[in-house]
């Protein structure tokens, strides 16, 4: 159990632009609607919810020399996240834009991200990476890193707990080198039928049996409303989310999910206690409600306990 746990983050913080369709969406067509832009990446997006719920944090990324770079920065620093990344002067912030329906759910993203290809790798090899993760508590990252990368990361890490969050079905298999020295791994049912080896159509069960085979010990994976399922070494369970009260936009729920998780399991929780709280800040997310403590007991004490896969 660790009352605080300090956590260093390596992978995507950049620009999100999130482009949302008034009524019914129309493809090959221009559609009315709004755009909106924040700073966002995965393991931005789940740190920030660790340091919500008492964590201290560090983030390794990589950002341009642009205008929209600054904005990333203030970003991080604001919630009170240490910063460690790397300025190019001469390129451009990563970013991703997303087209999403009336109800939040995602068309079609695009996502620009190619100086984490180019630079990411590098700077996992700098001193001051290497004196970060002695100094933490658990070592988080996503898929943005080549796997040559996450490779060496995780040899970095070696005796310290290793979260990955898989990114997108894309960049998913990036994390198949590593799954037998993760800690545990969360990914929706797309990315989890990836690294699983399983077509769309297998069951729970199935796909964690085909995660176990594949390395991995531990493991959260969400499908929208749908159960949200964990694993470990001696059981599988799911938990079915409450239904909401109202639904703003889903992007970010799954960081959000997996950044209070894993808060909960450096405190001491089992992981059945930690999704609670994971699928609870889930909630606060998709409801754009604030993230109190009050707000989250409430939303905390609407999931209900884990069943057992049967």
């Amino acid at each position: 159990m660790i009352k605080s746990p300090t956590i260093l983050a390596v992978g995507g913080a950049y620009i999100e632009r999130r482009g949302r369709v008034a009524g019914a969406f129309v493809p090959a067509a221009s559609n009315p609607g709004t755009m909106r832009e924040h700073v966002g990446g995965a393991v931005f997006n789940a740190l920030r919810c660790s340091v919500r719920r008492g964590a201290s944090a560090s983030l390794l990324s990589v950002r341009g020399g642009d205008a929209l770079g600054d904005t990333v920065l203030r970003a991080v620093t604001e919630v009170g996240i240490a910063d460690l990344s790397a300025v190019f002067l001469d390129r451009a912030t990563p970013s991703h834009t997303m087209l999403i329906d009336s109800d939040g759910g995602l068309i079609a993203g695009l996502a620009d991200m190619a100086l984490y290809e180019l630079a990411l790798p590098k700077q996992i090899r700098r001193a001051k990476v290497r004196e970060a993760i002695g100094s933490a508590d658990a070592v988080l990252c996503d898929a943005n890193l080549p796997s040559t990368a996450l490779e060496r990361l995780a040899a970095l890490a070696a005796g310290k707990p290793v979260f990955a969050l898989a990114v997108s079905p894309n960049k998913a298999a990036r994390l198949t080198p590593v799954l037998d020295r993760l800690a545990m791994a969360f990914m929706n049912r797309h990315e989890a039928g990836v690294l699983a080896g399983v077509g769309i159509d297998a069951d729970d069960q199935g796909i964690v049996d085909g995660l176990r085979r594949a390395g991995l010990k531990s493991g959260v994976i969400t499908a929208g409303d749908e159960p949200v399922l964990g694993f470990d070494e001696l059981s599988a369970f799911s938990i079915s989310p409450p239904p909401l009260q109202k639904r703003t936009d889903t992007a970010g729920a799954g960081d959000a999910l997996a950044g209070a998780t894993i808060a909960a399991l450096l405190r001491g929780l089992t992981l059945r206690a930690a999704l609670r709280e994971g699928i609870a800040a889930a909630m606060l997310v998709v409801e754009s409600a604030a993230f109190t403590s009050a707000g989250f007991a409430e939303a905390l004490a609407l999931v209900p306990e884990a069943r057992d896969l049967a």
